[in-house]
């Protein structure tokens, strides 16, 4: 099942500026168009944003409280006290962890690393993870991507003699956590002056301000940029700023030098060493990675992004894998029942919401399946399951412009816990409340939504005819990588194009198309294309029937070869014969 897509051509804005800027740099206008439309608009910002430089990194210490931090940490290498890196089960926790924990060890044997279970203890600093470090003489314990509204874990660790250091990016709640530090770039007294940083992102500012300190050189930290990488791009935020320069040289240390466990998952995920892009790291290495935490536990994801040897690395590597895999089948399972359910009616909303529940459903998957129903019915959507203690847990995702969480925040008081943002979010709540939260949440959707939120949007950036498609063109493309939240791949919109005639179905159940495109006002470029999940279109396309296509541009590795391919996003049938 496909929503309708509307397509919408960003406008030429500033065009006297994109034609100078064009002239200047010695470019294609649409590649002048892509600049500007990123708020690049001289030859010198030009320069700055495809020549990113580890010297334009901010200063740690300009981020609230790195002075407490740093000094709190010397403390306790220098004391010899027993340090314990904290830190989510899910990619951006998980990199985060092993990045500081990695540092630390270079400066302290005395230092260890604590996941929570997803489904013991949930997500955040629990008592029982406060318990253990207590238990085993702890005093210092460092949070990653996590924390923030840990004030009564805070209070609770400090009766057991436990200081506590936060370093998280998530909203803080009005009254901060009563800890030694808080490092948190979204605290409105915090004047850093980029504030979209990941979990594994304050982190790393941690140990850089403390390299910066105590006379650590740089250089020693750039091994741990492919952490960073993985989870920048696995928690979409945005690629811009500090994040596009860690992005960028974070991707140079994963093509160059990966550390062992992510060259295993290289390899497991059947991938080009030495081409890794972000969306690698997001649809082959970071689902990985997180499959952990989702299946098993988050500490194996740990042990491998720390693992010594090749060894090692390929045998825990080999576990993830296998859960991964039980995880995609369990997806694609409770994905097609969730359809079923919604289709027959058996669902608990279908209205302005998709909301379902299943008490035997997975946990772990759950997020997933919401954003495959928000795929197919372009709604907010809920997905419940039941979880410990007579609860039920589920994961929301939104639409684009919607507004997800402030309306489950709307009804906190039928809820036990929840968190998140704007376009997903967690929730657990009694199962007696669960009818009056889907009627609530029907009327604050209702309330709120307007009806362009309740059409999938395909943004064009600019039209293109593939005669432009040349190999400065591409050269000069690749360079606007990496690509992400804040600086997206650029989708082009060609029209009137047809297939060569070799257009073939692809994939297991023939699901997918493979095309060679020729554009009819000029027939002598050609371009091979995939068009995923688009096979309903094949019968039109194999009639000679001409076709608008809007894609990315990519470059597939295969075997030590370079091809260029139109990634397609949507299609639009045209209704002329040629």
């Amino acid at each position: 099942m496909r929503a309708e897509k509307k397509w919408i051509l960003r406008e030429n804005a500033e065009p006297e500026v994109v034609r100078q800027l064009s002239s200047e740099l010695g470019v294609d206008p649409v590649l002048a168009k892509l600049l500007v439309q990123r708020g690049i608009r001289t030859f010198h910002q030009a320069r700055s944003f495809f020549r990113p430089n580890l010297e334009d990194l901010h200063d740690p210490f300009l981020m609230k409280d790195m002075d407490r931090a740093v000094e709190r940490v010397r403390q306790a290498v220098t004391g010899h006290e027993k340090i314990l890196v904290y830190g989510d089960y899910d990619v951006d926790g998980t990199t985060a962890v092993s990045l500081v924990y990695s540092f630390l060890r270079r400066l302290t044997s005395a230092v260890d690393f604590y996941i929570p279970e997803r489904y013991d203890e949930g997500y955040g600093v629990s008592y029982k993870g406060i318990d253990w470090a207590s238990e085993n003489g702890f005093s210092l314990i460092i949070t990653l991507d996590c924390g923030i509204k840990a004030n009564e874990k805070v209070e609770y660790a400090r009766q057991y003699g436990i200081d506590m250091i936060i370093c998280d990016h998530h909203l803080p709640e009005n009254e901060l956590p009563k800890a030694v530090a808080v490092l948190d770039p979204k605290r409105e007294d915090c004047n850093y002056p980029f504030d979209d940083l990941s979990g594994c992102g304050v982190g790393f500012k941690l140990v850089q301000a403390y390299s910066q300190k105590y006379d650590i050189p740089f250089e020693t930290l750039i091994p741990l940029l492919d952490l960073l990488v993985v989870s920048i791009a696995s928690d979409l935020v945005s690629v811009t700023d500090e994040n596009r320069i860690l992005a960028h040289f974070g991707l140079k240390q994963l093509n160059g030098h990966p550390r062992e466990g992510l060259l295993a998952m290289i390899q497991l995920s059947g991938l080009e060493p030495t081409h890794i892009t972000i969306d690698d790291i997001v649809f082959k290495i970071g689902p990985r990675i997180n499959a952990a935490g989702r299946m098993e536990s988050g500490r194996i994801a740990v042990e491998l992004l720390t693992a010594d040897n090749a060894e090692e690395a390929i045998r825990i590597g080999t576990e993830i894998n296998e859960h991964n895999n039980e995880r995609k089948n369990i997806d694609r399972r409770i994905t097609q029942e969730a359809l079923e359910m919604v289709r027959t009616g058996n669902c608990l909303s279908s209205g302005n919401a998709t909301i379902v529940y299943n008490p035997q459903w997975h946990k772990g998957v759950v997020g997933i399946v919401a954003s495959r129903l928000v795929e197919a019915f372009y709604k907010p959507t809920i997905v419940f399951t039941q979880s410990q203690g007579g609860l039920v847990t589920g994961s929301a995702r939104s639409v684009h412009g919607f507004d997800l969480y402030d309306a489950i925040e709307s009804c906190s008081d039928l809820l036990e816990n929840f968190g998140g943002h704007l376009y997903a979010a967690g929730l657990t709540l009694k199962e007696e409340n669960l009818p009056e939260f889907c009627e609530r949440m029907e009327k604050a959707i209702s309330g709120s939504i307007i009806p362009e939120m309740q059409t999938p949007v395909v943004d064009v950036d600019a039209k293109l005819n593939y005669s432009q498609i040349t190999p400065k063109f591409l050269r000069i493309l690749k360079q606007f990588q990496p690509f992400g939240p804040g600086n997206t791949a650029p989708v082009f919109l060609t029209e009137n194009v047809y297939d060569n005639g070799m257009g073939r179905k692809v994939g297991a159940e023939g699901g997918h198309l493979k095309l060679e495109l020729i554009q009819e006002s000029h027939p002598y470029h050609h371009i091979s294309a995939i068009a995923f999940n688009m096979a309903s279109f094949f019968d039109h396309i194999k009639a000679g029937n001409p076709i608008d296509v809007c894609y990315y541009i990519v470059e597939n590795y295969y075997r030590g070869t370079a091809n260029t391919q139109l990634r397609i996003k949507d299609m639009h049938e045209r209704d002329e014969m040629i």
